[in-house]
């Protein structure tokens, strides 16, 4: 069966701004997660690669805010791909990029240590980005479908 699509397309300003406030919202919980997850006593695993998660979940909404046009493939290619030079960003040392790392900006912007699993929780995030996306765009609950 196919999935029904709204009656009228969400325009690209629309689009922007739904993206925006779903990327407010995955900062927030991102941002709670890595600041109080080791206080509620959550294992570090989740709280590691769940920052990772949502950090690209984050990625591929804020191109979607930049770029409303695109498919949600064509955005997912795009995080992926700043995602990848970010992860691989962190073999490179530089004093001036050490430095900034070490802030808290830095960290979590670009983190720390390279970790090929990063990449994974990353391709989970930009999933979890696509669908969450789809979901928005729906509409209202009750909006009128196409046939």
């Amino acid at each position: 069966m196919h999935e029904t699509q709204p009656g009228t397309p969400v325009a690209p300003l629309q689009t922007s701004l739904i993206r925006a406030a779903l990327a407010l919202a995955v900062i927030a919980c991102g941002l709670s997660l890595r600041w109080y997850g080791f206080p509620l006593g959550l294992p570090a695993f989740i709280v590691k690669y769940g920052g990772s998660l949502l950090w690209a979940t984050m990625v591929f909404l804020l191109a979607g805010v930049v770029l409303p046009r695109l498919t949600r493939s064509q955005l997912a290619a795009i995080a992926i791909v700043i995602a990848a030079v970010v992860e691989f960003s962190r073999l490179m040392h530089t004093p001036w990029l050490d430095a900034f790392r070490l802030t808290t900006a830095g960290a979590l912007l670009l983190g720390r240590i390279f970790s090929l699993w990063n990449l994974l929780a990353y391709a989970v995030g930009i999933a979890f980005g696509m669908w969450i996306d789809r979901v928005a765009m729906r509409g209202p609950v009750g909006w009128a479908k196409a046939p």
